[in-house]
C-alpha cells in the first residue's frame, strides 16, 4: 500500500514533530472522515508499506529528522511552490525561501524522489498570465537542475470555497491557452518535464504530458522497485494517480491558503491545530471507548512483496 502524508493537511509543515513520532512508533489511527465513530489503525513498518509519499509547502521543520524515514522507507515528495505572496497564502514561506528549503531537500532524498507542484493556478488583478510567467521561469531557471517534473493545475471551484474564497473565478479556456503555451516553452528551455494534473484537456501540442502525479511507474523508477501492472483509478475527477491512503486529518492545515479544499473553516483548522498533541497516535481529538477501531487491509503492490506484508492481505 501507498501511505500518503500530504492530502488532508500539511503534516510535514505543522505537524512534522507527531509525524516523526507516529513512524518511530510504528502505527497511527486515522479518523474515518465521513463516519466520525470508525477509525482504521495502519501499521507504519518498511514491511508493511510500499512507499510513503509527501506533499508540503514547507519541509524545513522535518529537514532535520527527515533521514529516519528516507533510511528505512521507500519516499516520495512533491513540494509545491506557487506564485503567491501573504495575501493569498497566509502562512506559507516566500518564493526564494521555498527554493532553498527544496535544494536543502535534494540532498536528503535525491533529485528523482523530488517534483515540483506549481498549482493550483488563479488568476486576479496581482496575479495574471503574466506575472504567472514570469515567475514560473524565474522558479524554474532556479530549479531545473533539483528537480526532473514540473505539475501544475488549474484551480477548481470546490462548493467550500464560495465561503472561503468568494471572489476566486474559473481560469477562463483562452488564458488556460496562453499560460500552457508559456509553461511549455519555458520547461523546454531549461529541459524540464510538465504535467497537468487532473484536467481533460489535451495541451500536448505545448509539451505538456497529462498523466498522474503518483504512478507505480513514477514510484517504481524513483525506487528501484518492481510493482504490479495494477489500474489507476484516481483519487478524484480526471485523476490518473494510483490509490494512496492518507493518515492527516481535513480542517487542521493553519497555512490559511485562500484557495484550500481540505479546510471548511479556516477558523477551525487553527482550533483544531492549537488542540493538537505531539505524542498523541491519532491527528487531532481523543479516542472514546465507544468508537470502533479496525487495523487496515495493508495489500502490497509490489511484483514480489517483504512476507511480513503477505500476512495483511
Amino acid at each position: 500500500m501507498i501511505i500518503n502524508t500530504g492530502g488532508r493537511t500539511d503534516l510535514v509543515h505543522f505537524y512534522s514533530k507527531w509525524l516523526l513520532e507516529r513512524f518511530r512508533q510504528g502505527f497511527v489511527y486515522v479518523r474515518n472522515p465521513m463516519y466520525p465513530e470508525k477509525l482504521t489503525k495502519y501499521t507504519l513498518s518498511p514491511d508493511t508499506v510500499d512507499c510513503v509519499i509527501f506533499c508540503s509547502k514547507n519541509y524545513e521543520p522535518i529537514l532535520p529528522h527527515l533521514e529516519e524515514i528516507t533510511s528505512r522507507f521507500n519516499t516520495y515528495f512533491f513540494y509545491t511552490i506557487t506564485a503567491y505572496g501573504k495575501d493569498i497564502e497566509k502562512n506559507i514561506p516566500d518564493i526564494d525561501k521555498s527554493i532553498d528549503t527544496l535544494i536543502k531537500l535534494e540532498r536528503i532524498a535525491g533529485k528523482k524522489r523530488i517534483a515540483w507542484r506549481y498549482d493550483p493556478v488563479l488568476l486576479n488583478k496581482k496575479y495574471t498570465v503574466q506575472q504567472h510567467l514570469i515567475t514560473f521561469e524565474h522558479m524554474t531557471a532556479r530549479l531545473h537542475q533539483h528537480v526532473d517534473t514540473c505539475i501544475f493545475s488549474f484551480v477548481q471551484l470546490y462548493k467550500k470555497l464560495e465561503q472561503n474564497f468568494p471572489q476566486l473565478e474559473a481560469v477562463p479556456q483562452d488564458a488556460r491557452e496562453e499560460l500552457a503555451k508559456g509553461f511549455g516553452k519555458i520547461a523546454a528551455k531549461y529541459r524540464m518535464k510538465i504535467k497537468i494534473c487532473a484536467d481533460k484537456t489535451d495541451y500536448s501540442h505545448w509539451g505538456i504530458q497529462r498523466e498522474g502525479c503518483v504512478t507505480l511507474d513514477i514510484l517504481g523508477k524513483s525506487n528501484d522497485l518492481d510493482f504490479r501492472p495494477l489500474k489507476h483509478t484516481g483519487m478524484r475527477s480526471n485523476c490518473l494517480c494510483i490509490k494512496s491512503n492518507d493518515i492527516g486529518a481535513y480542517d487542521t492545515c493553519p497555512g490559511g491558503c485562500l484557495y484550500c479544499y481540505a479546510n471548511t473553516d479556516h477558523k477551525l483548522a487553527e482550533e483544531n491545530f492549537r488542540k493538537h498533541k505531539d505524542n498523541s497516535p491519532i491527528l487531532t481529538g481523543s479516542i472514546g471507548p465507544m468508537e470502533e477501531i479496525s487495523p487496515a487491509r495493508q495489500k502490497s503492490f509490489l511484483v514480489n512483496p517483504p512476507p511480513q506484508l503477505l500476512l495483511f492481505e
